[in-house]
């Protein structure tokens, strides 16, 4: 587990508050210091996420774990940028002999597609194609436009896990876009927490693997990725202003459902977790959305 500090964005006491996660249970920094943050996302625009872990450090847990309702972690970004296709096994999934773009495929998600940890992923009426895909995710905590590859991690603040939850048939309903299979509500998760960034060597090579009902359907490292987490910091402050509390989610490894013969889709009652070293451990069940 991390030792950089976790800290999350949970409701309990039929409020939403967030803190410092420890074994013992939940520090609640929304209730101390006077008010300083307002949310964890105020945290990562103050550049305080080290001063809100010290805050917590010591203090007795307001909330037990069982007592918390996990929500996304930064409830309203203004981005979330995602990476598709940024590991080796990814690309060879094409089948189409064409060496790895030069540059990334990208695409954007709306907040309200996501779902805290151990909340469930909603399969919508329109589709059974659910799948899942585990990544790691970058949070912005300085802002930047034409940011140099040397300067790109400066401009991290803290790392999370996603499971970037898509419907299938839905990416391929019209010629040239996958936002749509992308962004149906609650059909993805992240969190459950934010990890704090401290260096290169947090994240450089770290092992993320996904499974379902306990089977492992993808493994790799981070060390593997086509594109950097330099090079994306890069190549999308080109065209925008990366804000504090953007989101670029990085990819996921080969092995999703849609590529095992004959694919498998997600149903109601199965359970994905998303695990990396040193992150934590990002769990969800699945439900059917009611008619």
């Amino acid at each position: 587990m991390s030792d950089y500090g976790r800290l999350a964005t949970f409701t309990a006491g039929g409020k939403t508050r967030f803190g410092l996660i420890t074994d013992g249970g939940a520090v609640d920094l929304s209730a101390h210091d006077g008010g300083r943050w307002q949310d964890l996302q105020d945290v990562v625009r103050a550049g305080d996420l080290r001063r809100a872990v010290d805050a917590a450090a010591g203090r007795t847990p307001d909330f037990g774990l069982d007592d918390i309702c996990y929500q996304i972690p930064l409830q309203a970004p203004q981005k979330i940028i995602c990476v598709g296709v940024n590991y080796p096994d990814r690309n060879e999934e094409y089948k189409d002999n064409k060496a790895a773009p030069a540059n990334p495929s990208l695409f954007v998600r709306f907040p309200g597609s996501f779902t805290g940890h151990d909340r469930p992923l909603v399969r919508p009426q329109e589709s059974e194609q659910l799948d899942y895909e585990g990544e790691l995710a970058l949070v912005i905590g300085k802002a930047g436009r034409r940011i140099a590859e040397t300067d790109a991690l400066s401009h991290v603040a803290a790392v999370t896990l996603c499971n970037e939850g898509t419907l299938r048939d839905w990416v391929r309903h019209a010629k040239f876009n996958v936002t749509q299979g992308k962004n149906f509500d609650a059909s993805g998760a992240m969190g459950p927490w934010i990890v704090p960034f401290v260096d290169e060597a947090q994240i450089a090579d770290i092992g993320l693997t996904t499974r379902v009902n306990g089977e492992v359907r993808q493994q790799d490292r981070t060390g593997r990725m086509i594109f950097s987490f330099r090079k994306l910091i890069n190549y999308i402050s080109t065209f925008t202003t990366l804000a504090p509390g953007d989101i670029i989610v990085t990819g996921t490894p080969t092995g999703a459902g849609a590529r095992l013969d004959p694919p498998v889709w997600l149903k109601p009652g199965d359970e994905i977790t998303v695990e990396a070293e040193g992150i934590g451990l990002l769990r969800n069940g699945v439900v059917a959305e009611d008619m």
